[in-house]
């Protein structure tokens, strides 16, 4: 393990996004730590990250407006303090700035490093002037702050004068590349679908009528609709696919471990991701369909237009158009050599700007530097 620093994750130990991070930088030798407010997989993670929770009741936890929960944060601080001092890590780092970045700034831990998620600066600070005033005072607090997108960061700085560094969420290109073999798919299938949350803001509900157009207009071709995730609109993409009559065409996994979900994207032909906010703010899932060669529709919004080449890579669309992801569709069906050709492209573009070992190397190389500017001279 690294001798100089250790790391103190805040951070939701449920979130694949936390599971990757965590073993990543475990890998290379960091001495990682996680507290968080959520239940987790400890199959996910690696042996030797100690992981350390505080549990409340669900009713709590996933309250739509969000309020409550960070009234848990708010009156677990004295807990969160003692066992950020019990840990003994040299470095704090709390990812998202509306939750654990409140613990982060009022722990009196320095240093303290802060990572924007998304709805942290997109939407939480929208809900009034005390949400905004917390966002800013969370952030003057952070030693240094970090975005996954350029869009995001600008987003950010409405929020600190500090420089918000951009460290891509990288892919692991030696997991996320083309196979040529299917596993639950025929040959012949031609197969469209996501990989996200089942939740209003990925527009899953719009891919579902976007494919019903689609089917409909070709009904010769083996057309099969694949959604990957599970969230709370799964009872009600359940039931639009069977008002559309898709029910033998589709199929809806529910949850899919995060160390399972490469060989979903290798069954797809075509993927989608219209999300309908700008709080989605990077777009992991398409960077990752990407890497296995797949091509992309994505819509307008947030830091998607940031990752996909329209017309290079992917296919950029109106966010809440069905009949405009429809055409989408049908342009890569019908021209093969197209489809293939954004997704060579795709791969290309990942290998030279989103590979997660740089990621890893760009984090360190900022943990190392805060570790000297705080620790070399003591």
């Amino acid at each position: 393990m690294n001798n100089k620093f250790n790391i103190t994750l805040l951070s939701d130990p449920y979130s694949a996004h936390t599971v990757k991070w965590a073993n990543g930088l475990f890998r290379k030798g960091i001495d990682i730590k996680i507290l968080g407010i959520s239940d987790y997989n400890p199959e996910e993670y690696l042996r030797g990250i100690k992981i350390t929770t505080i549990k409340f009741p669900d009713f709590i936890k996933y309250r739509s407006d969000g309020n409550y929960l960070k009234l848990v944060y708010f009156f677990s601080l004295p807990h969160f303090k003692h066992l950020i001092k019990e840990s003994g890590s040299t470095i704090l780092h709390a990812h998202s700035a509306s939750s654990y970045g409140l613990l982060g700034a009022l722990s009196g831990h320095s240093p303290l490093l802060i990572s924007v998620w998304g709805n942290d600066v997109f939407n939480f600070p929208s809900k009034g002037t005390f949400f905004k005033n917390l966002i800013k005072y969370n952030l003057s607090k952070a030693d240094k702050i970090f975005s996954t997108s350029n869009m995001m960061a600008k987003e950010t700085s409405k929020y600190t004068t500090k420089k918000v560094e951009v460290i891509p969420f990288g892919i692991d290109l030696t997991r996320f590349h083309p196979t040529k073999e299917r596993k639950f798919y025929n040959p012949e299938d031609i197969v469209i679908g996501t990989i996200k949350s089942l939740e209003k803001k990925y527009g899953i509900i719009d891919l579902v009528y976007a494919f019903k157009i689609i089917k409909n207009k070709f009904p010769e071709l083996s057309l099969k609709l694949l959604i990957v995730g599970r969230g709370s609109l799964e009872g009600e993409i359940k039931k639009l696919v069977k008002e559309l009559n898709l029910e033998n065409c589709t199929t809806l996994t529910g949850f899919v471990s995060p160390n399972e979900v490469e060989k979903y994207h290798n069954e797809l032909d075509i993927f989608v991701a219209v999300s309908t906010e700008d709080s989605e703010s990077f777009g992991v899932s398409i960077l990752e369909a990407s890497a296995c060669e797949k091509p992309v529709i994505v819509s307008d919004k947030g830091g998607l237009k940031e990752v996909v080449e329209n017309n290079i890579t992917g296919i950029i669309v109106p966010a809440n158009n069905p009949l405009k992801l429809a055409d989408a569709m049908e342009r890569l069906i019908q021209d093969k050599e197209l489809s293939n050709s954004l997704g060579k492209a795709g791969r290309i573009r990942v290998l030279r700007h989103y590979d997660w070992e740089n990621s890893l190397f760009e984090m360190i190389k900022n943990y190392e530097d805060i570790w000297e500017k705080f620790y070399s001279a003591s």
